[in-house]
């Protein structure tokens, strides 16, 4: 275990932190404002507003007229507390008074429908107008299939599948694939049968066997099966690096051969750069026409080098948008979103996907940002999961909105509102499943990290 934390980059994993605690936050506390303008508007008695669970003691609190607004230390989420209602502080001794009318009880089974719903409303709503600032911003880029000149590169699982080195691979079921980028989302979303692949010139059809899908997910090769293949060419040289006999690179330069071995391309230079690891090596370049040699240290303790991305060397299209142009594109980018998750949601229940591999817990989610601050890929994950808070809300579970929104609409079609004392039992019930989940989720989270 100790060899597990040592190996953990602290300071990408800080800032990875950091961009989940600032989207968590602002989720959560959107989310519970939704339930609390409505309470209010309603006159409901909000006792208490909190961002974070805080069993036993709150990290930070304060009284605000009938609210005390507060930050809680355990973070899976968060709660707004109103008078008269039954949710997850399972507050009896209140429900066992006569309703009074600030509390949510007493109110008509509309109200009580909009303040449960509130929250799921609010997050649709921030995910449609994140995803059109997006747009609008960043616009689209896309690295398009045309341009990968130099084929792909593969790793174990897809030289298993039939995918060879310096394969173009352009279609999905016949479906021609437009952006590289999505290539392996929609082979799993699609439920894929055959790849059609250009192999020097000739087309060539490979069939995806039964059951890969779900190797593609426990293996965690989603995004990591195919590669762009593309040379290596110097970007930034780093104070790190080490030259000698008066030698050093330039940016431009394009790596072609180390100790005399040559090759093409980015990924190969990778694997000479292991077998010579801590060795003082000569590196052969192409430098304006001409080649040049380079003695170097290839330092395993630090970045020395910097290479041009794929999206440099090969070249990615960006599509701009004007604003009106990217509201019906963000409200596109937010329904495909959830079409998404749903359609892997369906794949978990249905056992094409072990829950195992794909079930994670803050652990998991957290890991999705990047190591470095990106504010286009903050923005994109904030908005993902907001859509997906928004969905799992809403799914008819007791102790979740869904659950309290199905025996409102229940009351409101039969004219009956189930006892307090059955919705105690069912939000114990709720609370029971999703705290079980939970905890599953974060006991995978952490095998994986310490197996």
């Amino acid at each position: 275990m100790t060899g597990t934390l040592l190996a953990i980059d602290w300071a990408s994993t800080g800032v990875k932190a950091a961009q989940f605690v600032l989207s968590f936050s602002i989720l959560v506390v959107l989310h519970e404002l939704g339930h609390f303008l409505p309470a209010r508007w309603f006159k409901c008695r909000v006792e208490k507003f909190y961002l974070f669970f805080n069993p036993w003691f709150s990290l930070w609190k304060k009284k605000i007229g009938e609210t005390e607004y507060g930050i809680g230390w355990v973070p899976f989420g968060g709660f707004v507390k109103i008078a008269g209602m039954i949710d997850e502080s399972m507050d009896k001794e209140q429900m066992k008074q006569p309703a009074q009318s600030y509390e949510f009880r007493a109110k008509p089974a509309w109200q009580r429908l909009i303040i449960m719903t509130g929250g799921v409303i609010v997050n649709v709503i921030l995910a449609i107008v994140i995803f059109i600032g997006i747009t609008w911003v960043w616009g689209e880029e896309n690295l398009p299939v045309k341009n990968m000149k130099y084929g792909v590169y593969t790793d174990s699982l897809a030289r298993t599948l039939g995918i060879k080195d310096g394969d173009n691979i352009l279609s999905i079921d016949g479906q021609s694939i437009e952006n590289f980028g999505t290539l392996e989302s929609e082979i799993v979303l699609k439920e894929a049968k055959t790849l059609g692949v250009v192999r020097e010139g000739r087309p060539v059809a490979i069939t995806i066997p039964e059951g890969f899908m779900k190797q593609i997910v426990s293996k965690k090769k989603l995004g990591s099966m195919v590669f762009p293949r593309y040379p290596a060419v110097v970007d930034t040289v780093t104070k790190e690096a080490r030259f000698f006999d008066g030698t050093f690179f330039r940016k431009g330069d394009t790596l072609i051969a180390i100790n005399g071995h040559y090759f093409q391309y980015l990924n190969e230079f990778q694997e000479w750069k292991k077998k010579y690891a801590d060795s003082v090596v000569t590196a052969t370049v192409i430098r304006g026409g001409d080649t040049a040699s380079v003695k170097f240290l290839i330092n395993t303790k630090a970045v020395s080098l910097g290479f041009k991305d794929p999206a440099e060397v090969l070249g990615t299209v960006t599509k701009t948008y004007s604003f009106a142009e990217a509201i019906p594109m963000g409200w596109k980018r937010c329904w495909q979103t959830l079409d998404r998750y749903v359609t892997g949601l369906k794949q978990l229940v249905t056992g094409k996907v072990a829950a195992k591999d794909s079930l994670g817990s803050v652990i998991s989610i957290g890991n999705t940002f990047p190591g470095v601050w990106d504010w286009e890929r903050f923005w994109t994950l904030t908005a993902i999961f907001s859509i997906i808070l928004a969905f799992m809300n809403i799914l008819p579970i007791p102790a979740l909105d869904g659950g309290h929104a199905l025996f409102t609409l229940y009351e409101m079609i039969t004219g009956r509102k189930p006892s307090d004392k059955f919705m105690e039992y069912a939000q114990m019930v709720g609370m029971v499943l999703l705290l079980g989940l939970m905890a599953y989720a974060l006991g995978l989270d952490f095998w994986r990290l310490f197996k």
